[in-house]
């Protein structure tokens, strides 16, 4: 088994600040959504390994009312503690909020939290030590 996606939710409207965190904060790449889905709004992510492979699919989709994920959240695997700090650094430089707090209570990872620009929880953590690729 394994994970196709996660969805996060934003209010309508909300697609472009979306965009915003996913591809200009993280570097994924928007996807088109399948016909029979675009009506609903929202948008679709996707990142990639240096073969192409999917490595991580995000759907951003519409709620009303929309409430943000405050607890709950993806997590995601970054390469090394260089690329989690870079993109910790790019995230907050866009205006995104970013907490260290938790930076060293995940064995092996250092991590760090980020809130989307809906408020919805993301988790960026990356391997350290033995773990490193």
């Amino acid at each position: 088994m394994r994970l196709h996606h996660v969805q996060l939710a934003c209010p309508r409207g909300g697609e472009a600040e979306a965009r915003r965190y996913w591809t200009d904060g993280l570097g994924l790449t928007e996807v088109h959504k399948p016909a029979d889905l675009a009506g609903r709004g929202g948008a679709w992510f996707r990142a990639y390994d240096g073969s192409g492979g999917v490595t991580a699919e995000v759907h951003v989709g519409v709620e009303e009312p929309f409430t943000p994920a405050r607890r709950a959240h993806p997590a995601l695997l970054l390469d090394d503690v260089v690329a989690l700090a870079e993109t910790a650094d790019r995230l907050a430089g866009l205006g995104f909020e970013v907490d260290w707090t938790e930076r060293h209570t995940f064995p092996g990872h250092q991590r760090c939290h980020t809130r989307d620009g809906h408020g919805n929880r993301v988790e960026l953590l990356a391997p350290i030590g033995a773990d490193a690729p």
